[in-house]
């Protein structure tokens, strides 16, 4: 899954929201099945067929039920189905990016899940991402894949510069990539620009862009400024590639990892099927996973990502109890194992990480990383906080602009998106 919420063009999606959204359009006939339309944001190449074939699995086991499967490009699905709810024409279900839950539900569009079908087995999934689905004292989200960023390294560059373990901090990486670079001539370390990956520099400082609960932004902090400036030192040293301020700077930093150019990235795993496609990771035991390394305060994490199954409030009732049906279907122990074994995804539900899902070791790596992911603060407008920040780290670290200058224009910037929060 690419990180990052574009601002796109909207007349798409009322062509889309017409013909594949749950309403007088439905299909249904009254002697017929009831169908309901499901937006999937997965990647249409890599996650979209195993989710296709568990769709027909539930329909030829509810043969009262049709599933209208519609694959919805990531960037565009937010602002899509926005467009939709809003008119009255939505799907009866949408794949939700955890940001997205409680944005949606303030707004009344998703369906409280709390006591029905689709969250029957509500124990069993990891208690901080039924928070994250949650707003307002209600759950609006069943989770359905989860993530978090971790170091993602390559054994064998480390093991041929002598380095025996992955780096604990970020000065060890520093001098982990100044080493890697002498010993094998290839770059120890890329990072990115993008708001999402610098996250964890927050979090290593003990501190985020914004403190939920004293509703105070706190990006231009003292402790945010340093965090920032551990960030920034990160792309000039030995071994440290530059950053890369280009539209495709995703891609090159990959690409680099995965063909055995660079020693380690911080990642997620929604990459990992693409680590195993390149040339470096054709034996899958090369893939090292380690925790995001620790800042000056010694704490470590990321933030945690992935996406709930959310229940449009607008559809009927018969639309709705079909949907909640799917929904349990799809959220499953024995669907969720499918997913993993099918796109390396990781589980929302600890019975889903079988014997057989654990050997694939992309998958166990990052289960090992998850008890450092930090939960996001039940706040609707958090993911677009990081919309600021996108541009700004991007002119800071393309030299454009200096740290405070940036910090200052993304906390001036982010107190519109918070116009009730303090600094």
């Amino acid at each position: 899954m690419r990180r990052g919420i574009a601002a796109t063009a909207l007349v798409a999606s009322i062509a889309l929201t017409a013909t594949a959204c749950g309403g007088s359009d439905s299909g249904d006939s009254a002697d017929g099945p009831v169908t309901i339309t499901w937006w999937d944001t997965s990647n249409a190449t890599n996650e979209a067929p195993t989710y296709k074939a568990l769709v027909k699995e539930f329909e030829a086991a509810n043969k009262d039920i049709e599933v209208k499967y519609v694959n919805v490009p990531f960037d565009q699905a937010q602002n899509k189905f926005d467009t939709a709810a809003g008119a009255s024409g939505a799907p009866d279900i949408l794949r939700s990016e955890v940001g997205w839950t409680p944005a949606f539900a303030k707004k009344g569009f998703f369906l409280p899940l709390d006591g029905t079908e689709a969250l029957a087995d509500q124990d069993k999934f990891q208690p901080n991402l039924i928070k994250q689905a949650q707003y307002d004292g209600k759950t609006y989200g069943v989770p359905f894949v989860t993530d978090t960023l971790a170091l993602v390294y390559n054994k064998e560059l480390f093991e041929k510069a002598g380095i025996t373990e992955a780096p604990k901090s970020w000065d060890d990486l520093k001098k982990a990539a100044a080493t890697i670079k002498d010993k094998t001539g290839v770059d120890g370390y890329w990072g990115s620009t993008q708001a999402y990956y610098a996250q964890s520099f927050l979090y290593g400082e003990g501190t985020d862009t914004v403190d939920a609960a004293a509703k105070k932004i706190t990006v231009n902090s003292a402790e945010a400024k340093k965090a920032y400036g551990t960030w920034l030192d990160l792309f000039d040293g030995k071994g440290l590639h530059k950053a890369d301020t280009t539209a495709d700077a995703y891609a090159h930093i990959q690409d680099a990892f995965v063909n055995g150019k660079v020693a380690a990235i911080v990642q997620g795993p929604w990459e990992i099927t693409n680590f195993y496609a390149g040339s470096a990771f054709k034996d899958k035991a090369n893939l090292g996973i380690a925790t995001v390394p620790a800042g000056s305060s010694g704490k470590a994490g990321a933030p945690t990502g992935g996406h709930n199954l959310s229940v449009y409030a607008g559809s009927d009732k018969a639309h709705q109890e079909a949907s909640l049906k799917f929904i349990d279907f799809m959220t499953s122990a024995k669907s969720q194992e499918t997913i993993a074994l099918k796109n390396s995804t990781l589980p929302t539900r600890d019975d889903a990480y079988t014997a057989e899902v654990k050997a694939d070791p992309g998958i166990a790596g990052y289960q090992t990383v998850l008890a450092a992911a930090q939960p996001r603060p039940e706040l609707p407008e958090y993911s677009s906080l990081w919309g600021p920040l996108d541009t700004e780290l991007l002119a800071i670290a393309g030299g454009k602009e200096s740290l405070d200058k940036g910090l200052g224009n993304a906390e001036t910037a982010i107190a519109k998106l918070v116009p009730d929060f303090g600094k």
